[in-house]
């Protein structure tokens, strides 16, 4: 990971750059220690947390981790030390300042969870400072995921104004304990180890805390850890509560993954082996918890991205990725979410008699050009009896997809929606793949000619229907078409002819 985004997901009230004479593109390997005592083992591309010395003293062991390749050197600091800065800048070092208030093992284990989040392609999920920014992003709050033991594991940025139990949190110290203790009086604590209850926390202006939403995470009857989602300058937003309950289904996917059991790419393999065949639907069903023999759906969706910058196109599309889950764990505890190709597939295991999936379809194709600015398309597969059909669900969601990608002008479609589309799209798909069915004389009919052709005969010969939809009077399109069936010998009287030429002037 680079510098930067090591940084960037740290980033205030932990640390602060000082200088980075080598950039920030520069990538970190690994987080070590440095202490005074000890003779200094840092190699090329670590992040050396100098302990032990402060400010100035700290100059020879910025020098040596410089010295021995160190990409960043964290000191902490009181002030301004230019000394050390020019120590960094001499030894080709990024000094990073941090607050005299933080715990260097609660730096130290943040800056681990940065590095070591899964980098594996099929990730469905990111690391947890990602999947906290999605979460902020869907609730309009400033989250925080804490373990069993309240410890920070991860946190969104925000520029709105924190709290002190945040702030607090953050730095690795505990919070008021006045406050605390309200937490343990009115059972909240309980309740988020209990079950998947959101908990509403109101605002104590006294303490300097604002109002809180938060739930428990969980692995069956396991507490894995808690979200808190602070309140900012503007109020939660309306769908906030669910998007927490989705979130912290995902984000127990994460933990349980830190414990050594099933990981989130497993189960995006799992999904990808469904769709393809290779594995068969009662595996799958037993790996996530469903039952094989209930309703399925599957749901795909694609981006349009028209950024250049191949590294923000990439970030889009985890922001993506992690919404949908997100969004599909709300909905469904078993989903499984696969990215194949340019395409996320959403499984949807367990569905109830009649549910309706493009209602969720729409919010998440909404919700993903507000909050990340993509373009987002979205088919909605047939629910199918059974979780052994999905392969059918699957088909019929790529055929929408790809009818929307050449000639629907749509957001979210299903087949029953837009099937004449999608056929006639597909048929167009196979004439355009064989440039020998063609009939010559329709190409001197481009332009003009063939568009006036073409609307005549989508309105089945209804002149004035089709004048007015090319905006000219009925006259003119009366010449025009005599005017095409002259020059290319075209005879529009014979229903074989006309419906040919329909079509490869569609393709046109």
């Amino acid at each position: 990971m680079s510098l930067q985004e090591v940084l960037i997901a740290l980033g205030d009230p932990l640390v602060e750059l000082q200088v980075a004479p080598r950039g920030l593109d520069v990538d970190v390997l690994d987080v070590v220690i440095m202490d005074p005592d000890d003779v200094p083992d840092i190699r090329p591309g670590d992040l050396a947390l100098v302990i032990g010395a402060r400010g100035r003293a700290a100059l020879p062991l910025v020098r040596a981790a410089g010295a021995r390749g160190a990409v960043a050197v964290a000191v902490k600091v009181d002030g301004p030390v230019p000394q050390l800065r020019q120590a960094a800048v001499d030894a080709g070092v990024a000094l990073v300042a941090v607050r005299p208030e933080v715990r260097w093992e609660h730096l130290e284990s943040l800056a681990r969870a940065v590095l070591t989040a899964p980098a594996d392609n099929g990730e469905v999920l990111g690391d947890l400072f990602a999947l906290a920014q999605t979460i902020a992003s869907l609730t309009g709050g400033i989250v925080s995921i804490e373990d069993t033991s309240s410890r920070v594991l991860a946190y969104s940025r925000s520029s709105d104004e924190v709290d002190e139990l945040r702030r607090l949190s953050i730095l690795g110290r505990q919070g008021p304990e006045p406050y605390l203790k309200m937490l343990r009086d009115w059972g909240v604590y309980q309740l988020l180890r209990s079950g998947e209850e959101v908990v509403r926390i109101d605002e104590r202006p006294e303490l300097g805390i604002r109002r809180r939403i938060a739930i428990g995470i969980h692995a069956g009857p396991t507490p894995l850890g808690t979200i808190w989602v602070q309140e900012g300058d503007a109020p939660l937003t309306e769908q906030a509560e669910r998007a927490l309950l989705g979130a912290a289904r995902v984000t127990a996917l994460h933990l349980v993954q830190r414990r050594n059991e099933p990981t989130a790419a497993f189960r995006e393999n799992l999904l990808a082996s469904l769709l393809d065949g290779r594995t068969d639907a009662e595996s799958v069903a037993g790996q996530i918890g469903a039952d094989p023999g209930k309703p399925a759906a599957v749901v795909v969706f694609s981006s349009r991205d028209e950024s250049a910058d191949r590294t923000q196109a990439e970030l889009r599309r985890a922001e993506l990725t992690g919404l949908i889950s997100v969004h599909a764990a709300a909905y469904r505890r078993s989903a499984l979410v696969t990215q194949v190709g340019a395409r996320t597939y959403v499984l949807l295991p367990d569905l109830p008699p009649g549910a309706q999936l493009l209602g969720l379809t729409k919010e998440i194709v909404t919700t993903a050009r507000k909050h990340i600015g993509l373009g987002v398309r979205a088919a909605v597969g047939s629910t199918v009896s059974t979780l052994d059909d999905v392969g059918v669900s699957r088909q019929e969601a790529d055929r929408v997809l790809d009818a929307m990608g050449r000639d629907l002008d749509a957001d979210v479609a299903t087949l029953a929606d837009v099937r004449s589309r999608v056929l006639v799209s597909e048929t167009l798909a196979l004439l355009a793949a064989n440039p020998r069915v063609r009939d010559p004389r329709l190409d001197v009919l481009d332009g003009e000619l063939g568009r006036s052709v073409l609307a005549y005969l989508d309105a089945f010969g209804d002149v004035r229907s089709a004048a007015r939809v090319l905006h000219v009077h009925p006259n003119t399109l009366r010449y025009r078409v005599r005017r095409a069936a002259e020059v290319s010998g075209v005879d529009l009287d014979d229903p074989l002819q006309r419906l040919f030429a329909q079509l490869q002037l569609r393709l046109a």
